[in-house]
């Protein structure tokens, strides 16, 4: 077989895949959005069959066959050159999948179908008890795919590597320790500050129906193709790309906290213009897929924050906000309403932090399911452990485990390892605006016209268009100039939130 024939029977493959898990995808945002919760146990049962099948597809020995022909081929001689790319992730993606028993592979999409369902409930009741069995099934399902998968030192790095390649404790664990140096103090001196914003703003009355058409109207602004994509409601928003011209994105809503809603639908607006600017052609393979969580976060995030959040974008939008929510927004200047949008105000609850504390949410999270994975904390122990961890790093009390160890879903469904992600995103977009400022000029300037669309062009040519064909790492320093360094987000911060309180 010549290594072309063989390069293009692994894209079949590949593609054949993915189709494959695109049906998983789907029938996962069905359970998310609309399946009435009597199909949990049937929709557990597709989601194990399908895995079993995705499974023994990709690990059947001609894949082996095919990499060791293309490997030793002309195909794989440029690193940077789209088929050497897809050969060598697909190499690494094959190894680690052949280490998976399939019944592993079958029980976890099985028990995480159904915890996922458990975990809604006991949120709803605020019942820890209910849910501590479904934890601890999936910690002994984690560390079982941790062993199986092999690591150097902790387990956690299996599962961190997964969503991030490359990803380990070693590096984890002085990034976080100099966010908490750096971020604690800062949200101390905020707290003192004598100006205070005027949150209440934000928590007038906002119809749902109109924040829907609002944020659907935001998306089309910041370029998300509405013709390729849609936008729902569930319990936890996220963003599922089901194939080419399908990107589904939720988001939540409330009818006394627009902040929420709208920051919400950037967020997952940036996560879905990501799927969207990849490269079709190369759908099911490395290079038409987003090289990691970490550099996926940081779009959502670049969205959410360096946009979103900025005045330059509402100098552009407020107008139509206040015609939209003109009897809750009719009296409030912009100034006023950008300063309750940017209020830094330390609470439990992850999604609806602020910028500036964010981080240390994620700071939590990263600690304790370490310890799970581990083996130094014991699921049992999860709720006070919790609770003592926000008194320490944040200030606050829960008060209850649904605003406490309850309200993510990421370990219903199976995500350890999964929540550093967010950290590294923030990271990273701290870095790519600075690139693009450098880049493109004045982004500001752009902003209070509603130009957004050099931004998207240039992340789309620099990192969407770029698929896998660098680790995480590599294609920050390629984009930036320098390796990844929590320095610009810090900076950021400090400045931005240094001018708004005056400090």
């Amino acid at each position: 077989m010549t290594p072309e024939a063989a390069y293009q029977e692994l894209r079949r493959r590949a593609r054949e895949e993915a189709l494959l898990a695109s049906c998983a995808d789907l029938l996962e945002w069905d359970e998310e959005t609309y399946m009435p919760r009597g199909g949990v146990a049937h929709r557990s049962d597709q989601q194990a069959l399908l895995a079993g099948l995705m499974h023994e597809r990709g690990t059947d020995p001609r894949w082996g066959e095919l990499l060791d022909l293309l490997e030793a081929s002309p195909l794989a001689a440029d690193p940077g050159a789209p088929a050497a790319v897809n050969v060598r992730w697909l190499r690494r993606e094959y190894e680690r999948e052949r280490r998976l028993p399939r019944a592993l592979v079958e029980e976890d999409a099985r028990v995480t179908t159904l915890a996922l369902e458990a975990w809604a409930e006991a949120r709803e009741d605020d019942d820890f008890a209910r849910f501590l069995p479904w934890l601890e099934r999936l910690v002994v399902l984690a560390r079982e795919t941790a062993a199986a998968v092999g690591y150097a030192e902790s387990p956690y790095d299996a599962l961190l590597d997964e969503y991030e390649p490359g990803l380990t404790v070693r590096r984890l664990e002085p990034l976080f320790a100099s966010l908490r140096a750096e971020l604690v103090p800062l949200v101390r001196r905020i707290g003192e500050a004598p100006r205070r914003p005027p949150a209440h703003l934000l928590h007038r009355e906002f119809p749902v129906d109109r924040q829907k058409l609002f944020g659907e109207a935001a998306a089309a602004w910041l370029g998300f193709d509405v013709e390729r994509g849609r936008l729902d409601v569930s319990a936890h928003p996220f963003c599922t790309a089901i194939g080419p011209g399908d990107v589904r994105l939720t988001s939540r809503y409330d009818a006394h906290d627009f902040a929420e809603g709208f920051l919400c639908v950037l967020h997952e607006v940036g996560h879905g213009l990501y799927e969207q600017g990849l490269d079709p052609e190369e759908f099911g393979l490395p290079m038409g897929e987003a090289v990691s969580l970490g550099v996926h976060e940081s779009q959502s995030r670049l969205w959410e924050n360096f946009v979103g959040r900025s005045l330059a974008f509402w100098e552009h939008v407020f107008p139509r906000a206040q015609a939209v929510f003109h009897d809750a927004l009719r009296d409030v200047p912009l100034d006023a309403f950008h300063f309750a949008l940017n209020a830094v105000a330390p609470g439990p609850n992850r999604v609806r932090a602020d910028e500036v504390t964010y981080n240390l949410h994620v700071l939590v999270r990263f600690e304790l399911e370490r310890a799970l994975i581990e083996g130094t904390l014991a699921p049992a122990d999860v709720p006070a452990a919790w609770r003592d961890a926000y008194r320490e790093v944040l200030g606050v009390d829960p008060g209850n485990d649904a605003e406490g160890c309850l309200q993510d879903s990421h370990w219903a469904a199976g995500l350890f390892g999964y929540f550093p992600t967010y950290t590294l995103g923030n990271v990273y977009a701290a870095q790519f605006v600075a690139a693009a400022r450098r880049d493109l000029g004045d982004l500001e300037s752009g902003w209070r016209r509603g130009q957004f669309a050099p931004l998207l062009g240039w992340l789309r040519d620099r990192i969407h268009r770029q698929g896998h064909r660098w680790r995480p790492d590599e294609l920050v320093e390629r984009v930036t100039g320098a390796p990844p360094d929590h320095g610009p987000l810090v900076q950021y911060l400090a400045a931005k939130y240094e001018a708004l309180y005056e400090l």
